[in-house]
């Protein structure tokens, strides 16, 4: 299986060699897991598959931002890509340097900007005319140089979720083309502000290596558009949004983008920067939960209660995400491949159940008609790859405390984030007389 960190051994699920049960019993549940190995091993293979263009690789922060995992990648040898300043905050707590950060997303405030160039970040990506004369601005009352990229947008359709599309011309991402070439012009007599790079960025995940070939030539023609008016480019940032198997069936991997993408690469011969988040992170994360009831209504529907819910894990709710989710105890396994509609994967004794939570909201649901091995109340679930957009996107709907985090590495399960309080739920409040 593709999360390869994480194994059923003697029929129970382990992380990195360390049976998940124990790790479950020691810090409780909900509990979100993640493998070092698997981590570092990703990482390792994207940029082993882009060598031959000498990368900046600039880990997504928003994907999964514990400062331990920042610390970690770090020392892997990571940039990051941000996109707030509480972001660049937790890049600076992690020890991430900040001339290896790109400062990303649509609506960059003054204090944000400010925040950033007084730690010389590497490069601001740019989506608007209004932000690039934000930007100018504060850099001339902070006597400094700003480097700037201009996030284009290529109406090229990525064929992903609608709710994750970012280059297509009606999404709020990006500058298109012919507003672009004029805000480069304008950039021109910025003192400033240095134009030095193009960004493209067309959502996430692209299961397919052609929308990166077709947004890669139309950046390239930019370019040489730019040239013509004396503005050279030295930069290109590809983004991210790069695939992973959620299903378990193989996909494309980091060496099919690499090897698409090098003839344009090549042609342009810029520095290249690249973003790269789920691909990473997602496979290196497992969400653990503990079933507390089951229930069957009068026409035999069954339900399965457990302790984690759409305030710990949104992407079900939000997007209609689908992830494999398997008792962490099966004599069996789980099985490779688990698809969306598998009446009954791997051929063995599965019932089908809406697998829900706790939140009071239809639409806390984890899975709808699933089959899985029967559990019952007490049991432990595992919902795979969640090391993205998992503890990153959850809240405290429905005054639920936050999920603690655990890192397995060589040295066994180390406590990262701890499980949150009643008390840190109302910490911040001020309890006045109206």
């Amino acid at each position: 299986m593709e999360t390869s960190g994480f194994r059923y051994l003697d029929g129970q699920l382990h992380c990195d060699g360390m049976p998940v049960s124990e790790i479950a019993d020691e810090y409780g549940t909900p509990l979100f897991l993640y493998s070092k190995e698997t981590l570092l091993r990703r990482l390792a293979a994207f940029r082993e598959a882009f060598s031959d263009h000498d990368p900046l690789i600039c880990f997504s922060v928003k994907s999964l931002a514990n400062i331990s995992i920042l610390r970690m990648m770090a020392g892997a040898g990571c940039g990051f890509d941000i996109v707030s300043g509480g972001e660049l905050y937790r890049v600076l707590q992690a020890g991430g340097q900040p001339s290896k950060t790109v400062f990303a997303g649509v609506g960059k405030s003054r204090p944000e900007i400010e925040f950033a160039l007084r730690h010389n970040v590497h490069m601001f990506n740019v989506e608007s005319e209004s932000e690039m004369r934000l930007i100018r601005r504060v850099a001339d009352e902070l006597g400094c140089r700003a480097d700037v990229a201009i996030r284009v947008n290529p109406d090229v359709d990525a064929q992903t979720h609608e709710k994750t599309t970012t280059g297509k011309k009606e999404n709020k991402f990006g500058i298109d083309i012919g507003s672009a070439r004029r805000l480069a012009i304008e950039t021109k007599e910025f003192s400033s502000v240095v134009l030095r790079g193009l960004h493209v960025h067309l959502g996430s995940p692209i299961y397919d290596t052609t929308p990166y070939e077709r947004g890669l030539a139309k950046i390239a023609e930019f370019r040489g558009q730019l040239a013509e008016e004396g503005i050279e480019i030295d930069t290109v940032n590809l983004g991210g949004g790069y695939c992973m198997s959620y299903t378990g069936e193989q996909v494309p991997g980091p060496a099919s983008y690499a090897e698409a993408m090098a003839p344009g690469l090549n042609e342009m011969g810029t520095d290249l920067i690249l973003e790269p988040g789920r691909h990473v992170a997602a496979p290196a994360g497992v969400f653990i939960v503990r079933t507390l009831h089951r229930k069957t209504t009068g026409d035999g529907k069954t339900f399965v209660i457990a302790d984690g819910a759409m305030n710990d894990l949104l992407r079900p709710a939000l997007y209609g995400a689908f992830h494999r989710i398997w008792p962490a105890y099966s004599s069996d396994g789980m099985p490779e491949v688990v698809r969306p509609d598998d009446d009954n994967p791997g051929g063995g004794d599965t019932e089908k159940v809406d697998i829900v939570g706790p939140v009071c909201e239809s639409s806390d649901c984890m899975a709808k008609d699933r089959a899985i091995p029967r559990v019952n109340e007490g049991d432990l679930l595992a919902i795979f790859d969640t090391g993205a957009y998992g503890y990153t996107m959850s809240s405290n709907y429905n005054g639920r405390p936050r999920a603690a985090e655990v890192l397995v590495g060589a040295n066994g399960p180390v406590l990262i984030a701890r499980r949150e309080t009643y008390n840190d739920l109302v910490v911040r409040e001020e309890l006045t007389a109206i």
